[in-house]
């Protein structure tokens, strides 16, 4: 696996997102565990989790408590293995997403997230939405109190736009490492995020990568062109989605969400596929 950087550590240029195995529709543990295992054993080093990963109110963390079962019980290595969690959501169990960006919740949440990883400090935490309620800057100062406490070694934000990542980055003293945005295909709006953490080589990692793209690999007329590059090459469509984001710039780690080992084994394989330029403008004009 090709590595790329978050903060001072090297992750594997492809990361893997949690989330399907803990919310609507999610598999049983057994098929989730056996997804984990195969990222890891295809050199993925980066997962993305969240508190707010589950289905009912009283699972709570459901997916970073599957997380750490899948890491304890890997047969490999996985000392090296950057898990990156989130606060400042909640699901109330009716299957709606709220948010308290609140200080006090997001200083107590950390510390049920360090319980359930089962760690002295989170790898990457990131603040998971803005607030309306809660002064931006107030959120992100919770976030530099946890890391100055040692709680969280680095520290990450996630649906930012431009003007927050320079404040989150300027309230954190320069340490901030990661913007987690949506970015796919089909959802481009993120592009001057993804431009600007380039800038400040700040790892952007775009969330539900392969939209646009169904899980059976089938695209609508307006991304044929991935299909048809997909073709000449010999691999999914999803393998070169990720492809052609590798090469916007270097910051860019991908975190599809999957679960299934298959489907973590094929998006992996984006990292040794190598597009031209023409191909690559063909994909950025569908």
């Amino acid at each position: 696996m090709r590595t790329r950087r978050i903060g001072d550590v090297q992750v594997g240029a492809i990361g893997l997102g949690g989330m399907p195995m803990s919310i609507e529709g999610r598999p049983d543990e057994q098929r989730s565990i056996a997804t984990i295992h195969a990222a890891l054993d295809a050199g993925v080093t980066l997962i993305d989790t969240a508190d707010a990963y589950h289905l009912h109110a009283d699972e709570v963390g459901h997916n970073e408590s599957l997380i750490a079962r899948a890491l304890a019980s890997y047969g490999g290595d996985a000392s090296d293995v950057l898990v990156a969690t989130k606060g400042g959501h909640l699901r109330p169990g009716d299957g709606s997403w709220t948010l308290d960006g609140s200080p006090e919740h997001l200083k107590e949440a950390c510390e049920e997230s360090l319980k359930r990883l089962g760690v002295d400090a989170i790898g990457l935490y990131q603040f998971h939405r803005p607030d309306p309620r809660v002064p931006y800057g107030e959120s992100v100062g919770a976030i530099r109190d946890l890391l100055d406490a040692g709680k969280i070694r680095f520290a990450g934000i996630s649906n930012a736009n431009p003007d927050q990542i320079r404040q989150a980055n300027e309230i954190l003293g320069g340490r901030l490492v990661s913007v987690q945005n949506q970015f796919s295909p089909a959802f481009r709006s993120s592009e001057p995020e993804l431009e600007l953490c380039a800038e400040m080589d700040v790892a952007f990692l775009p969330w539900s990568p392969l939209g646009g793209i169904s899980q059976a690999g089938e695209l609508g007329s307006r991304f044929a062109p991935f299909a048809e590059v997909a073709r000449d090459h010999g691999v999914s469509p999803q393998q070169v989605c990720l492809a052609w984001m590798l090469a916007k710039a270097p910051v860019v780690i991908p975190i599809p969400g999957s679960s299934r080992p298959e489907t973590i084994r094929d998006s992996v394989k984006a990292v040794d596929l190598e597009l031209s330029a023409e191909e690559l403008a063909r994909l950025d004009a569908a």
